[in-house]
């Protein structure tokens, strides 16, 4: 059986197929002013990749993530908390917390054995912690996503950044450039502003080991570090790319659905 999850997320695309229960093909493309546009890019990429002439070659195909409802291919569309569950379960059993940071929203969710969910939190209205969060600060810092991210950038003395609200807070990070202060203690302090934020949510559904972070930001070390040593726990580290874990989710929800 062939199956594809198609994940349309506010600042990227990604499409997977998979074949008799393994991923054959995987694509991530910055998203377009057209979710349809990019889910279909998304997955031509994807049927490109594994040497299939069209979607036609599919038995199913799930829509999730931000912009589900335009993935007009797509025989049905599930909720990105329940496809990010199944996806990171996939990837590694044993994750009971899964800590997902999109482009511009962030959930927790506690899941089963199953991979089911069993309760979930999230912040969607506030940029604050997010992707756009992230761009933002590198941007003001002129060190790029990857210098926020290195483990080489994460100051022994992390700033204070106070403000819940993204736009205040990049008005103290230039308060602190301008004052100063180490980059690399701001760098740290933005880290650990956000898991401060993570670590409440966490507690929220309550904190089940093993943890897991997906999304684009679970490629932040910096981040994953600070939220170690806020929940006092190892973060996981998934053995497929975290941010392809919705779209993988879709995927194997679609192999339940074309058996069905």
């Amino acid at each position: 059986m062939i199956v594809g999850g198609c994940d349309i997320g506010s600042t990227t695309g990604k499409a997977v197929i998979m074949k008799d229960g393994e991923i054959i093909a995987s694509t991530i493309i910055p998203s377009t002013t057209k979710p349809e546009e990019t889910a279909r890019m998304a997955m031509d990429e994807a049927l490109k990749q594994a040497d299939l002439s069209s979607i036609d070659d599919l038995d199913y195909i799930v829509g999730t993530g931000y912009g589900r409802l335009k993935v007009q291919f797509a025989k049905e569309n599930i909720s990105e908390i329940s496809c990010h569950a199944r996806g990171a379960h996939w990837m590694s059993p044993t994750v009971r917390t899964v800590v997902d940071i999109g482009g511009q929203d962030c959930k927790v969710m506690s899941i089963s054995d199953e991979g089911k969910v069993v309760e979930f939190v999230m912040n969607d209205r506030c940029a604050a912690g997010t992707g756009r969060f992230f761009e933002g600060m590198a941007r003001v810092l002129h060190c790029g996503l990857d210098g926020i991210s290195s483990l080489e950038n994460q100051g022994a003395e992390p700033s204070t950044i106070t403000s819940q609200c993204s736009v205040f807070a990049e008005s103290e990070v230039v308060t602190l450039i301008n004052e100063g202060s180490d980059l690399k203690n701001i760098i740290a302090g933005i880290n650990n502003s956000v898991s401060g934020r993570l670590n409440s949510m966490v507690r929220k559904v309550g904190l089940v080991e093993d943890v897991a972070l997906t999304g684009g930001c679970a490629k932040n070390a910096g981040l994953a570090k600070a939220l170690e040593k806020h929940l006092k726990v190892s973060v996981k580290q998934l053995p497929h790319d975290p941010q392809i874990a919705g779209a993988v989710g879709a995927a194997l929800i679609a192999v339940e659905k074309a058996a069905g």
